[in-house]
């Protein structure tokens, strides 16, 4: 399968599955992206502690935290991050997941649990570098994609 056949059959099985399969996939996709061990290798150059401080309490707290709470973690992140770019990319793929996850929380929108998706793809993707013509190719990647039909397809 190529990565645009993927992104659109991940786009298809977003729109079609059920609400409570939604939800579930978006719960456990933030907390497959914010995990703690994604958070150790974290340069102390490119957040400054509070920063620091509130991705991981939004990280360790992502399912009961509110959209509010979670609204304000992320403002101090990015008022705390300290480069221009090239941020970690664990640390990047923690904060964009935590942005989706709170404008899905805040608007209900199934877009918001697609870029979910897509950012679990692109971290199993940056983990083994998959052929973006042969995009299941690798264990890794047809795993991450399984998963994810797995959650969205109705039993």
């Amino acid at each position: 399968m190529r990565y645009d056949q993927l992104e659109a059959d991940v786009l298809r099985l977003i729109v079609e599955a059920t609400d409570s399969n939604v939800r579930a996939f978006g719960e456990q996709t933030v907390t497959r992206l914010v995990r703690p061990v994604l958070l150790h290798g974290a340069p102390e150059d490119e957040l400054t502690v509070e920063a620091q401080a509130a991705l991981a309490t939004a990280c360790a707290n992502v399912l009961t935290i509110s959209a509010t709470e979670l609204h304000d973690a992320l403002a101090a992140i990015y008022d705390g991050i300290l480069v221009d770019d090239d941020l970690d990319a664990e640390v990047l793929t923690a904060i964009s997941a935590l942005a989706h996850w709170h404008s899905y929380l805040e608007q209900n929108l199934r877009g918001e649990l697609y870029e979910l998706a897509i950012r679990s793809v692109e971290d199993v993707d940056h983990q083994v570098s998959a052929d973006l013509d042969d995009f299941l190719g690798t264990p890794e990647m047809a795993a991450e994609y399984e998963r994810i039909r797995g959650l969205l397809e109705p039993e």
